[in-house]
């Protein structure tokens, strides 16, 4: 599989550049491809010294997800091009949150998760000349969803919230955008599902965003609505989702994000979840070190989103540091609690398996360095 995407990513650099040379345009297409990427290590220690070194239950935990070793969250590579009109844009990945995000892709004719792993993004893009520019972007691309990113660099905590970990991270489909004027945006989405590539019924997700950004405050509506059980087009999952961000002062910035999701059922009633996460970061201009606080309600009354029925609180506080231009560090305390045993710990049970608790604590450290 690394081989095969190192080589995709060598061909489809190759075609670029080469219709690069062929472009009409007094601007050589080449000058436009840019490459970058980073490297993201963390070491994570559990204070209930877990049996199986997972800090979090199955399905989630796509940073820092080892306990007491040194890992890579995610070593990724970028390519893209600007469209002007096409462009495209491929990531590749490796490390445990690649592992952890494509864990519950289909299992079937030509997919599984192994085929799909080191996927990040892989889609193309067309800038039309219509009104102020509408771009058509198709493939596996970020998901419009939520207020943090799958990559940690771009979060102001190292971890991701409970809030990200159970709304999708990425999509496959095709995307529609357009900006209506300098602060107002609007989004139309068809997708295969939820963070899914390839579908497990025969229906399609249809997604949306309403968003306002100015340079002190950003708001956005996003809704996600589809079938997303397997085998079942009838059975509907709708989502809600307004993320807020304000920059109070220069050096003080705010934020809030809030879910609300319900999902219909084949037999008894219809699920639902619902969750809100406030955030705080102050970044004093021209400083090299930050520091964010995050907390955190979410329900799951119904297990139908995390597998079991709970209901999970979290706090998080991360100091971050950057010592040179392409180097962050990121201290970070994180406490974690739920209605459910849904925690491991050192402990065994008869079969071997780690025995449960209700709460966790976790130190990390993580270190990303980017180019």
């Amino acid at each position: 599989m690394r081989v095969a995407a190192a080589l995709a990513l060598l061909s489809v650099a190759s075609l670029a550049a080469a219709a690069a040379d062929q472009a009409p345009s007094s601007e050589p297409r080449s000058s436009q491809l840019q490459v970058g990427g980073f490297i993201d290590g963390v070491f994570a220690y559990n204070f209930n010294k877990p049996g199986d070194h997972a800090n979090f239950f199955p399905g989630v935990g796509t940073s820092g997800k080892r306990d007491n070793e040194l890992s890579i969250n995610l070593a990724e590579l970028d390519v893209s091009l600007a469209p002007k009109p096409v462009g495209f844009k491929l990531s590749v990945g490796f490390g445990t949150g690649t592992e952890v995000v494509h864990g519950a892709e289909l299992k079937g004719v030509a997919t599984e998760p192994a085929v799909w792993r080191h996927v990040v993004q892989a889609s193309m893009q067309w800038q039309t000349a219509l009104g102020r520019g509408l771009l058509l972007e198709a493939g596996v691309f970020p998901c419009h969803v939520g207020l943090e990113a799958f990559q940690s660099k771009e979060n102001w905590n190292y971890t991701r919230s409970w809030l990200g970990e159970l709304s999708p991270y990425y999509s496959a489909g095709l995307k529609v955008s357009y900006p209506w004027n300098d602060h107002w945006s609007a989004q139309l989405h068809i997708l295969n599902g939820w963070q899914v590539i390839a579908d497990n019924n025969r229906g399609k997700t249809a997604g949306a965003q309403l968003a306002y950004s100015s340079d002190t405050v950003s708001l956005s509506l996003n809704g996600m609505v589809g079938p997303e059980l397997p085998d079942d087009d009838s059975d509907i999952r709708a989502l809600g989702d307004l993320v807020w961000t304000c920059k109070v002062r220069p050096s003080l910035s705010l934020g809030a994000s809030v879910d609300v999701a319900r999902e219909g059922r084949a037999l008894g009633p219809a699920a639902g979840w619902k969750g809100v996460g406030l955030y705080v970061r102050l970044a004093p201009p021209q400083s090299q070190t930050a520091v964010a606080l995050r907390g955190e309600y979410y329900d799951d009354k119904d297990g139908a989103i995390s597998g079991v029925a709970q209901t999970l609180k979290e706090v998080t506080a991360t100091l971050e540091h950057r010592p040179a231009p392409h180097l962050t560090l990121k201290l970070e305390g994180r406490y974690d609690r739920s209605s459910a045993p849904v925690f491991s710990t050192e402990e065994r049970a008869a079969d071997g398996a780690p025995l449960r608790k209700r709460d966790q604590f976790l130190l990390l450290l993580g270190a990303v360095a980017s180019f």
